[in-house]
């Protein structure tokens, strides 16, 4: 599984444009200053937006709408980014303990699927335009149809 880069590049490039948590906040415990010089009083909510941080051409370039997997590739290797600018499992000492049991979850499942099936989308791609529902865990408003092919 741990030579599957591509496959892992795709898990992190889907979750980069639509991550499993939209937004989520902290509480500051003790007056701080973040790294940009941005002073944060105690007791503070923070609020952060990985749907949103996903689509920043500041940090993913001009091309930070279209799904390239690739951007999560060097020579064919997957490197991982800034955990700061992909909080999709948040970070630092917050980093979500479950991160590599969730990533191995989703990348069998998503091996035993294409292997069985064959998808396809049920409408013309120009007319699917996935929105999210909103809510603290992401689903797409309506689904996605598909049509699916036994192998």
């Amino acid at each position: 599984m741990s030579e599957l880069h591509y496959l892992q590049a795709t898990v992190h490039e889907s979750m980069r444009l639509y991550p499993p948590v939209q937004h989520d906040s902290k509480f500051c415990l003790n007056d701080d200053v973040l790294p940009d010089k941005t002073f944060v009083k105690s007791g503070t909510r923070v609020t952060y937006h990985p749907y949103a941080m996903g689509r920043m051409a500041e940090i993913w370039g001009l091309d930070c709408l279209e799904f390239k997997p690739e951007r999560w590739l060097k020579d064919g290797v997957f490197f991982q980014a800034d955990p700061y600018n992909y909080p999709v499992f948040q970070a630092g000492l917050r980093v979500c303990m479950g991160k590599e049991m969730a990533l191995m979850e989703l990348k069998c499942v998503a091996l035993s699927l294409v292997r069985r099936f064959h998808f396809d989308l049920a409408l013309p791609s120009h007319e699917v335009t996935p929105r999210f529902s909103p809510g603290l865990t992401a689903a797409f408003s309506g689904g996605l149809p598909v049509l699916v092919r036994k192998i």
